[in-house]
């Protein structure tokens, strides 16, 4: 077999050689330049150091405003009804006229009440007038026993009828006071659910309206059986320190976030569950002298006054969510970083309470930790992070 060379494969073994040399040469190169790789250096973080603290725990429950006393407006006596002279919905002060009967009936009743008393007081001076005339004839035998007793029975008799006039009269005039109607309080007023011209009957349990008193304010929230062992649990295991009754205060939220300006104390807890639902309720009164509360408004109540002793708290932006839960960055002795695994509570202004996964002493990462990873050198910058004004506390209730 007869292999042609001619001069172009002459040309290239020529040059072979040196590529071959190039090609050594950069591979030389390449493992050079992984042998002087450069370590980058640590990252620098923001940290602060857990230490055990006293911390404010406060306890939010959704909660309804209520009239502090609501009174149904009823008609006390039968007859038409003549005007409405309120402003339905707006506030009503005590003594107020709402609503005008036809007082005419009325009227007229109490005139004859008044003249059956004038003739009873009538018969009455007659009989008192008979018995001073006989009565000094019987001290001298010349009038009977029989007429004396006569004459002081017509005078008892007479007295007793007065009196059962003066009763129909006052009991007229009472009915005809009735036919003025008033608000018993000072409060909002409600829709009249009757209107001019209507027969208002007594006793039929049909109401005119009512007027809610909402200066004090009540509000309402319940509270389950599992959070009140709880809290209880916790007492009596030294882990939570809860108020006595005249430091417990009752903080509201509006339901556009605004904080009322006035708080409360909490003035009555149902001593029975719900059957149902496994829940006491609540009732916290406030100061509402602007009306901004207003009964059926739903408002966020905060029970304050408990406190958590030997609390390790985080700011909530050293905490990270991952698919395992909750997670922190620790700096270890080494000065390398560290994923711990954490258990949390309930927040503390801009903090949030670690219940487990972390020991007094130890350096959390606040800031820089964007680009950590488990292992990784860190180096602790200067200084400690300015931690803002915490706000109003929240639960995760």
């Amino acid at each position: 077999m007869k292999i042609y060379c001619g001069p172009g494969w002459a040309l290239f073994g020529k040059i072979l050689p040196g590529i071959i040399a190039i090609v050594l040469l950069v591979l030389s190169g390449c493992k050079e330049r992984e042998m002087t790789k450069v370590v980058p250096p640590p990252a620098e973080v923001n940290v602060i150091t857990v230490e055990p603290q006293t911390v404010p725990v406060d306890v939010s429950f959704v909660a309804q405003v209520e009239s502090s006393h609501q009174v149904e407006i009823v008609a006390r006596v039968n007859g038409f009804l003549d005007k409405i002279l309120y402003r339905e919905g707006e506030v009503v002060k005590q003594g107020q006229t709402m609503f005008l009967m036809d007082q005419k009936p009325f009227l007229a009743k109490v005139e004859a009440a008044r003249g059956e008393v004038d003739s009873r007081k009538a018969q009455l001076w007659t009989a008192k007038a008979n018995l001073d005339r006989i009565k000094p004839l019987a001290d001298l035998d010349a009038a009977s026993k029989s007429d004396l007793d006569n004459a002081v029975g017509a005078v008892q008799s007479a007295e007793a009828a007065v009196h059962q006039a003066q009763a129909h009269l006052d009991e007229a005039e009472l009915n005809l006071s009735y036919t003025v109607i008033k608000s018993p309080v000072t409060g909002v007023s409600g829709e009249a659910q009757v209107r001019e011209g209507a027969y208002l009957s007594a006793g039929s349990g049909a109401n005119l309206s009512y007027v809610a008193q909402i200066d004090p304010a009540w509000v309402k929230f319940s509270v389950s059986q599992n959070q009140k062992d709880s809290y209880e649990a916790e007492a009596a295991a030294g882990e939570l320190i809860l108020p006595s009754k005249s430091e417990t205060h009752v903080r509201v939220d509006l339901s556009d976030g605004n904080r009322y300006p006035h708080t409360g104390k909490a003035n009555f807890a149902d001593p029975s569950y719900n059957n149902k639902t496994g829940t006491f309720t609540v009732r916290a009164e406030l100061p509402n002298p602007d009306g901004i509360l207003q009964p059926g408004m739903f408002v966020k109540a905060t029970i304050v006054g408990s406190k958590r002793p030997n609390a390790l708290v985080v700011p909530q932006r050293a905490v990270q969510v991952t698919a395992n839960g909750h997670v922190v960055f620790v700096v270890t002795s080494e000065g390398t970083a560290e994923v711990r695994p954490v258990i949390v509570g309930e927040w503390v202004g801009h903090d949030w309470r670690i219940s487990k996964g972390l020991s007094p002493g130890e350096q959390v990462v606040t800031d820089g930790f964007q680009h950590l990873g488990p292992g990784m050198p860190v180096k602790v910058a200067a200084g400690r992070p300015t931690v803002e004004a915490p706000p109003t506390p929240a639960s995760t209730n």
